[in-house]
């Protein structure tokens, strides 16, 4: 399966890209090809067009968008699932994943997605998870009913995104289990065509 990680904080002092890189291990190790989709690297502009309106926009105005967003368009037509890692913002999604979620539409639809939330307490970000889910659900890539919540990220995984705690080391497996499942049976069924 091919799977796009999509890392949305874009602070300087961000803690999100050990989650990706964890989330992109776990992946590879069951043979997936997870590629990283990060906002911070990216940085878009806030969301004045989505990609559809863009790609039909030949002038000048929204060439440099234009060349941020074609092969991310690419990407997302490969894909059979998204990996969402979030931070929680105020007990809310961070601003710079909602604006890189809301480019695209269509290009989701019928893939299912998982979300990996963290925060620096105990909590590992679930209330930002929560308003995650009627986001990804709206745009056509509904989650897997397991989250997978990383508490206290800075003593939970390493720089390099290895896991520092047997939670993360040894009992995440059901979340990985339940999102290859999703990937395999949603993909079975879009090729046998879609509902409309």
């Amino acid at each position: 399966m091919v799977v796009a990680v999509l890392l949305g904080s874009v602070r300087s002092e961000r803690m999100g890209d050990r989650a990706a890189k964890w989330v992109a291990a776990e992946l590879e190790k069951r043979g997936h090809e997870a590629v990283l989709v990060d906002a911070a690297v990216l940085k878009l502009p806030m969301l004045d067009k989505m990609w559809k309106e863009i790609k039909k926009d030949t002038s000048a105005k929204h060439e440099k968008l234009h060349e941020k967003l074609a092969p991310l368009a690419k990407l997302y037509a490969r894909v059979d699932g998204f990996c969402v890692v979030s931070a929680e913002y105020n007990h809310s999604i961070p601003p710079g994943l909602t604006n890189l979620i809301d480019y695209f539409l269509e290009e989701y639809f019928f893939r299912p997605s998982a979300i990996v939330c963290y925060s620096a307490t105990p909590f590992g970000g679930v209330r930002a998870a929560m308003q995650l889910r009627v986001l990804l659900a709206e745009v056509g890539m509904p989650t897997i009913p397991t989250l997978q919540a990383v508490p206290a990220i800075d003593k939970s995984l390493s720089e390099d995104g290895v896991a520092l705690t047997q939670e993360l080391a040894e009992k995440s497996g059901k979340f990985f289990d339940e999102f290859d499942w999703y990937m395999r049976a949603m993909k079975a069924e879009r090729a046998k065509g879609l509902p409309y």
